[in-house]
Parts: structure tokens; sequence; C-alpha cells
């Protein structure tokens, strides 16, 4: 059988791409950047959420919070919590009226019935049956007990209030313990004596643990796993599921009027009573209170609608207010991305839809993603990039300079001739759009039989293409100087510079890996900065721009290393700060002249060690721009004034355009 496929064009409709690590890490690149924080990047993404493949909206936690919020105020402004009182007290004021009908009637028969011995006898039982009725309690509780003992006239009537006994039972055990209500409704004796055993080991294993001992919860199991349908997997799972259910009971009464919570309160007591299991629910509900103390236990909510509930009505409301808050303290609590793998996905869609499940799920597998794509890893506790992860995020930043850039300025720094004038590189690389297609014919053919296996003829796709690294057999030397005074991020300058210097990176170490680049980060004082170190450099919380100690260090950096020499200096400000000859840093502001003349001798020492010194500046005031002036006049360099905005496209196309500058002089 032969398949057959059609294909059309990409027109951006189209779903099926998978949203993944890739994704995952350019979303943090920027922020990551900024802040020098990869955990905390990963909880803003987590918060405010992102934009998939498919351009489906994953929501963040923020937003999640406020879906809950909102699905509990639509509860509370829909429902009325006085009906689970008012329906039992309408059911048995419907059992109360169809008895004394049945009286008045029992009366009736026995008057047309003409026997006067019948008539006085009927009188009397009817009159004794209407005092009981009369006689009746006001409480609930007081009635069903009252009830209970009554002499029926009614066979209808009887059959109302037993079911409604039967109802109540059923739903009160639900209330309480959930999956049990099976096995405890209509109970008889002997299914009534094996709860209360259940109920006592149960307590007999809180307090084991509590002294230290292990539970026998795998027999525990064995003996009363029917009482338990849902199949806990553990103690701790049994008893948080009901404590949770304990709780929503007793927060459904603090939310009720003081009158209808003794009332329902009272009835609750009397038919734990009925069933002979109020002391051990007691004993049971106080361990529980001491075990989950967060449960929600008493917490109150203000219901303001006009829906009214029957009580199996308002528990199920309040398992879901219990979850939904349940749910925000989780979301609300969660530091990582992977902590929100403890949600129960399935409650979650039934409380707020697929598509806020989804997230959750999407949100939850963040870090295992980045982890298990090789470009984060844990370090004593902490999150930090793998080096494959650093070159993504500097193959990210160059992206984003690129996209920015017009064809025409990329044609110009795209080296894409080849012949005389290179040189093997004795190295290859997978083969990237743009990239010359010289194909390296062994290694492709090889990745092609890796991939399919062997036989012939052999399938090659675009994935198996590996070409040749061929580069200019010159060399050049780089110092990129990043200001990381306190001005840069005030005035929104510090995330260009940073990703410059990621962009610059991640483009000398895999087009250039011959040349050098040297990174120095400069403040009050001066820094080398290590390149594994750089995503996670941020700017100092101190004033002053010390160009002085930059130099000093670039130059040293520069010492010794062949081929063309130059630093890159990206600043928003002038000299501000220098080393004393002591090596203590000195600020004033604005410039004194002992800054400005420290800073020119050590640009002199840069000329004559044949440093060119290339600035760009952002936001250049009067006087910055004249200082550069001077520095340029005294190295023979270049100054740039460029913007937040096109500062990366300066600094990479400038940069290229020197190297095939320089291939051009050593070609020719």
């Amino acid at each position: 059988m032969s398949s057959s496929f059609r294909y059309s064009r990409w027109d951006g409709t189209q779903k099926g791409f998978e949203f993944d690590a890739d994704d995952v890490l350019g979303e943090v690149t920027d922020d990551l950047l900024y802040h020098g924080d990869l955990n905390a990047s990963l909880r803003r993404l987590m918060q405010q959420g992102f934009t998939d493949r498919d351009g489906e909206q994953v929501q963040g936690i923020r937003d999640l919070i406020e879906r809950l919020r909102e699905a509990r105020r639509e509860r509370l402004e829909q429902h009325d919590l006085g009906g689970a009182y008012e329906d039992i007290a309408q059911r048995l004021r419907d059992v109360i009226e169809k008895d004394a009908e049945a009286i008045d009637d029992f009366e009736q028969e026995a008057r047309d019935s003409g026997d006067a011995r019948r008539q006085e006898l009927t009188e009397e039982v009817a009159q004794q049956r209407r005092d009981d009725l009369a006689a009746l309690p006001p409480d609930l509780a007081g009635q069903v007990r009252a009830l209970q003992e009554h002499d029926f006239t009614s066979d209808e009537a009887r059959d109302q209030f037993d079911s409604l006994m039967d109802e109540l039972r059923q739903e009160m055990v639900d209330s309480w313990f959930g999956g049990m209500s099976e096995a405890m409704a209509n109970p008889d004796p002997e299914q009534m004596a094996r709860v209360k055993d259940m109920l006592a080991e149960l307590n007999e294993m809180l307090s084991q643990r509590a002294a230290g001992q292990e539970p026998d919860f795998d027999g525990f199991m064995e003996r009363y796993g029917d009482m338990f349908p849902e199949n806990p997997r553990d103690l701790d799972e049994l008893l948080e599921a009901m404590a949770q259910r304990m709780a929503a009971m007793q927060s459904m009464l603090a939310s009720m009027s003081p009158e209808q919570r003794a009332q329902l309160q009272s009835l609750s007591d009397s038919l734990m009573e009925d069933m002979d299991l109020r002391w051990q629910m007691d004993q049971l509900g106080a361990n529980l209170r001491q075990l989950f103390p967060d449960a929600g236990w008493g917490r109150r909510y203000e219901f303001e609608g006009t829906d009214p509930l029957s009580f199996a009505e308002a528990a199920g409301v309040m398992d879901e207010l219990g979850d939904l808050d349940q749910l925000e303290q989780l979301l609300t609590r969660a530091s990582q991305p992977g902590a929100l793998g403890d949600v129960d996905l399935d409650r979650a869609r039934q409380l707020l839809g697929d598509d806020a499940a989804q997230s959750l799920e999407k949100m939850s597998e963040l870090v295992e993603m980045l982890t298990e794509a090789g470009l984060i890893e844990q370090r004593e506790g902490r999150l930090e990039l793998t080096p494959h992860g650093l070159r993504r995020i500097g193959r990210n930043a160059l992206r984003d300079i690129f996209r920015r850039l017009d064809p025409d300025q990329l044609g110009r720094h795209q080296m894409e001739q080849s012949g005389t004038g290179h040189e093997r590189a004795d190295e290859t690389k997978a083969y990237e759009f743009g990239d010359p297609f010289n194909l390296h014919i062994e290694r492709t053919i090889r990745n092609a039989l890796a991939r399919q296996g062997g036989g012939t003829p052999v399938q090659l796709t675009p994935e198996d293409f590996e070409v040749e690294r061929t580069e200019r057999t010159v060399q050049a030397s780089t110092v990129l100087m990043i200001d990381l005074s306190l001005s840069m991020p005030m005035r929104d300058n510090f995330l260009p510079a940073k990703k410059v210097a990621m962009a610059l990176h991640h483009l000398i170490s895999t087009q250039y890996p011959r040349d050098f680049l040297g990174l120095v980060g400069f403040s009050e004082v001066a820094r080398p900065i290590v390149a594994h170190e750089l995503p996670e450099v941020s700017w100092d919380f101190v004033y002053g721009t010390n160009m002085q100690h930059g130099f000093m260090l670039a130059r040293k950096m520069l010492a010794g290393r062949s081929g063309t020499k130059q630093i890159i200096m990206v600043t928003d400000g002038e000299p501000t700060a220098h080393l004393t000859a002591g090596g203590s840093p000195v600020f004033h502001y604005p410039p004194v002249q002992e800054t400005i003349d420290a800073t020119l001798t050590e640009v002199l020492r840069a000329t004559r060690d044949g440093i060119k010194i290339n600035t760009f500046m952002l936001d250049a005031t009067p006087y910055l721009q004249r200082f550069i002036e001077r520095l340029t006049e005294l190295n023979r360099g270049r100054a740039f004034f460029t913007t937040p905005e096109t500062l990366g496209d300066y600094v990479l196309v400038d940069f290229l355009d020197q190297r095939r500058e320089m291939t051009r002089r050593r070609a020719g």
C-alpha cells in the first residue's frame, strides 16, 4: 500500500507546533538579561503567562487567581445558603400537614360510619394525635426526635418522613465522609458496628502517628477499603480528604445565620447520635483540626443570592468553595512552576474550565521541559543555565537584534564569499539558513545513516546537512566594556546593552571561534565578567562611571593578544569616578578634572598599545559628547550616538563591517 500526502503553503493559521524549551527560554530572555536571575524570571513568566506557537494564551497565575475569585463571587452572588435549612423545615411541615389532613379524614370516616362507639374512640385518638403534632418543638432536631416517636395516621406521611430521614442521614454522612456515604446509607446494625470500628481504628492510627509509630495503613485498607472508593494512596491522602470534607461542613454552618446554624447543628448531632457515631466523630474532628489547621475550619462565606440550596446542594457548593480556596492558596504560594504539579488538574478543569487546566499543565512543565532540553539544571537548590542554555540565550539576543535590521543592512555583514583567502577551520556545524553551502559530504551522509539506519538509497533531509566552517585567516581581539552604573536602568539603557553583550559573545564564539572576546563591567569600579556569568550580571546600586578602571582592565586582557585589538565601550554617562594611586575609587559629580585626566591617561596607554576604542553613546549629554570627541581625537577610534532601540544594530553591524574589512586587507 502506498501513502499519499497533500501539502499547502504555511499561512500562519494552521496549528500543530508544540511550545518547546526554546520557546520558553525565548520568553524569559529579556527578563533574565535585565534582572540577572533565572529563578525570578521563571517566577515572573509563571505569574504573567505567555502565548504559545499556536497563538493560544497560556494564562499566568495572576489571571488564574482572578478567575478563581470570580468563580467564588459567582457562587456567593447566586445562592442562598439558608435554603438548606428551609428545605428541611418545609419538608417536615409537609409531613406534619399531610398527617394532620389524614387525622381529619380519619375522624370524618368515623362520623360517616354512623357508629357512635367508633366515632367516640376515633375522636379520642384523633385529638391525642393532634395534641402530639401541636406539641412538636420549634427546632428541627426536636421535631425529628418527636416525629420518630409519633404514631402516624397517614402511611404516606410516615413514608415521606422515613424517606427524609434516610436522605438526611446519607447527605450528612456524605458531607462528613464523602465516599463512605454508600457504605453508610440505610445502615443495618452490623454495618454500623463496622463503621464505628473503622472510625476507632482510624483514630488509633492517628494516636500511633502522634507517638512516632508507623500505622498499618495497608492493613486498614484491606479491612475497610470498600468504604473508600476513591482509593487513597496513603494515610495522609485519606486524612486530607476527610479534613477538607469536615471543614467544608463546619464552614457551611458558620456561613448560616445563628438560628439556622444552631438548628442544623442540633439536627446533625441528633442524626449522629441516632447512628451512635457522635463520640468517634468528635475525636476524629479534633485530630484532623490539629493535623490540618489550614483546611478552612469555620471559614465564613457571605452568600448574597436568591437561589435556595438544598442540604445536599449546599454541601456541594461548600466543597467547591473549599476547593477554590485551596487552589488559590496553592497558586499564591507557588514559587516555581514545578510546584504546580501538585494541582489536581481534573478538579481545576471542573472549577475553571479546560483552558485554565491546560494553562496550569503547561506552566507546571516549564522547568522539566528546560531541564530535559539541557538548558537549565539544579545547582545547590537553585536553577542555573547550562553552557547549552547560555548559548541559546546569546542566540536569542543575536536573533532579536538581527530581526530588526532591514535586508540591505543584513546583507552588509553576512560574509558569504568563499574561495581564495579562506582556510578550513577543521570543524563543521549543522547547516542553518543563510550559511555558505560548503557541504561536508562525509558527515552529512553519516548523519543520514544514523537517522535512518543502513541500506540504500540514503535519504537526505535538511537536518542531516553539515557544512564546513571556513574563515579568513585573520584574528581580532575585542573587549566589550558595559556601563553598569545606576543611570543605565534608570534611563532604560541596561537591557539593550546587556543584549548586545550576549549577542556579540554568541556571534564571536560561534562564527569566529579563533577571535578573543573579553568582558568588563564598570560603575564606581570595574570588574572582569566571565562569559558564563554574563546572563546573571546586573547593574550596581552605586553612582559612578569609572571608565579609567575599565580601560585599565581591558588593556590587561588584550596584552599579548595577536591580531587587531579593540575596545567597544557602551555607556550613557561621562566619567565621574577614577582610582587613586592607592587603588581607592573616588566619585565626583559633575566630573572633576582629576577624573578626566586619569581616564584620558588610560586612553593614551591603550593607544600606544595599538588598541582602538570605539564608543557607543546612549542619551549623550553635551558634556559626554565633548569628552568622547576628545577621546576619539587621542585614540583615532570612532564614536556613535545611538538609542536603546538601535544600539545592537550599530554595534553588531560595525563589528562585522570591521571584520570584513580586515579580511579584505589580508586577502589583498
